[in-house]
């Protein structure tokens, strides 16, 4: 393997490689362990949890009476936890308040609810942008919010991870929790974009 002396002009995923394949030449990480976890995160687990979490919290509000007051336990209640997701607090966006979901460190992420973190999610940029500016973040990744929307960022630490409880939709009042949860997306859930009604 050729390196650039820091390593800093190479790719991404090459400088992955490289940290994986030492971590296991020194028997600190077990290759199978994480392919396990990472097939478990991409195809198991996801952003459909965090889906039906909402959908509950739709219909049922008794449900979302205990989200909003215990999220981390609510959550737990349809068999969503694990690591990076053992304290949760959720929130939820109303016409007039809008919360969006930033790691200003890293990438701390709901993995239960979330699956794996997006690309821009960790990307230095939103990182610190969407802190300093969040009406011009969202109106460049697509949401336009009214001048009157109270924004509130929320930075996730490995201590505490943030949901976004999206604002249901006018004209799903007729539709059950399970047809619901299709319309639910993980962006909705970070505070990026607004779930819309099919």
């Amino acid at each position: 393997m050729t390196t650039t002396g820091s390593g800093e002009h190479l790719p991404p995923a090459l400088r992955t490689e490289a940290l994986e394949q030492l971590l296991t030449e020194r028997g600190l990480i077990d290759p199978k362990v994480m392919n396990g976890i990472i097939t478990e995160y991409e195809t198991n687990v996801g952003p459909l949890n965090g889906a039906k979490v909402v959908a509950k919290a739709w219909t049922d509000p008794e449900y979302r009476r205990r989200l909003l007051e215990d999220g981390t336990a609510a959550i737990k209640e349809l068999g969503f936890s694990g690591p990076q997701g053992e304290h949760i607090v959720v929130v939820e966006n109303t016409p007039t308040r809008h919360h969006v979901v930033v790691c200003t460190l890293c990438s701390c992420y709901p993995w239960p609810v979330l699956g794996l973190p997006p690309s821009w999610y960790k990307d230095p940029a939103y990182r610190s942008r969407v802190v300093r500016e969040p009406r011009a973040v969202l109106s460049e990744m697509g949401l336009e919010l009214a001048d009157d929307v109270r924004i509130t960022v929320h930075d996730s630490t490995s201590e505490v991870r943030w949901l976004v409880l999206p604002e249901r939709p006018a004209g799903t009042e007729h539709l059950t929790e399970e047809e619901l949860v299709p319309l639910v997306s993980r962006d909705a859930m970070v505070g990026v974009a607004k779930v819309e009604a099919p």
